[in-house]
């Protein structure tokens, strides 16, 4: 059997990649599974261990990572799929999967095609609920919305947290959330952003003490508030445009652009414009005057609009 595994989800791609593993030892030798390095193996070493007859063990299990990297694999593909021997199954992992390219035809015809592409914030709350089940533990849907705001979008972090929370209590509560889960600067920052653009002044204010209660400093508060302008302005001026293609030529993820199109709601043009300008300037000043950093910027965030 072939599998390719195509997307950058790292985590997806190891689960994956490591449910095979188990699988094959349950009935063969550890010395029948190769691993190769697509960036660094020669076509002639692939082509070798894809349709070479195992030598220690019955079967084999062939594992290429950055399977695309290598060119003369892709145009050989079809040929190979087809005389790969029944003894040997095949992992292809393809991270950027060119869909108008003739391979990709041949690998979502020819193989067991898996889509591990990043998720975005609802497929990974999702995840979290089956995750959960599976581990016979409880978590509700809001509950683990909770979560991902909590921690992020990185499925390996967020399974990390998870695990902790099951060996805590079965029952995963927001109560237990905030007590065993360290509280993700930069998670915060949206919903900072987007307080202040909608006015809701005491719910930035007291976003912006978590920050600080989070030993992070005024100037690397504003880092990221820049940050997020970046991506706000990247995201106003790409109207009409499909948020994953935003987010791909952006090189950031979607639940990143969906995010800035909600703040963006409560901002006009030009109000974007003018606060970039003001919060330039005031990291100018912040950096070469003696003024409180903490007085200015939580000033900048009540004057947004």
């Amino acid at each position: 059997m072939i599998t390719t595994l195509a997307g950058e989800n790292r985590f997806m791609v190891q689960a994956e990649i490591d449910r095979a593993v188990v699988k094959f030892l349950d009935q063969y030798d550890e010395l029948g599974i190769e691993r190769i390095d697509g960036d660094e193996a020669t076509f002639e070493r692939i082509q070798e261990s894809i349709l070479g007859l195992p030598f220690f063990t019955t079967n084999k299990l062939v594992i290429i990572r950055s399977a695309d990297s290598n060119k003369q694999f892709l145009d050989s593909l079809e040929h190979i799929i087809s005389t790969v021997p029944e003894t040997t199954d095949v992992i292809l992992v393809i991270p950027k999967v060119d869909k108008r390219a003739k391979y990709s035809k041949i690998l979502q015809k020819s193989t067991e095609y898996k889509d591990v592409s990043m998720q975005d914030a609802r497929s990974l709350v999702k995840w979290l609920v089956n995750t959960a089940k599976q581990e016979n533990a409880q978590l509700n849907i809001s509950d683990a919305q909770y979560l991902v705001e909590r921690v992020g979008t990185n499925q390996a972090i967020l399974h990390h947290e998870l695990e902790k929370l099951i060996l805590r209590a079965p029952k995963i509560t927001r109560k237990t959330i905030e007590e065993m889960t360290d509280l993700l600067p930069q998670s915060t920052v949206f919903e900072l952003l987007d307080a202040a653009f909608s006015g809701n002044h005491k719910r930035a204010m007291a976003l912006y003490e978590e920050q600080r209660k989070l030993k992070v400093e005024p100037l690397a508060i504003l880092g990221m508030i820049a940050w997020q302008l970046h991506i706000l302005a990247i995201v106003a001026s790409a109207k009409g445009k499909n948020p994953s293609d935003i987010a791909k030529e952006a090189k950031v993820h979607p639940f990143v652009v969906n995010k800035s199109a909600n703040v963006l709601r409560h901002l006009s043009y030009g109000q974007l414009k003018d606060l970039i300008s003001r919060t330039l300037a005031l990291d100018i000043r912040l950096k070469s005057q003696p003024i409180h950093a903490d007085d200015a910027l939580q000033h900048l965030l009540l004057t947004i609009n």
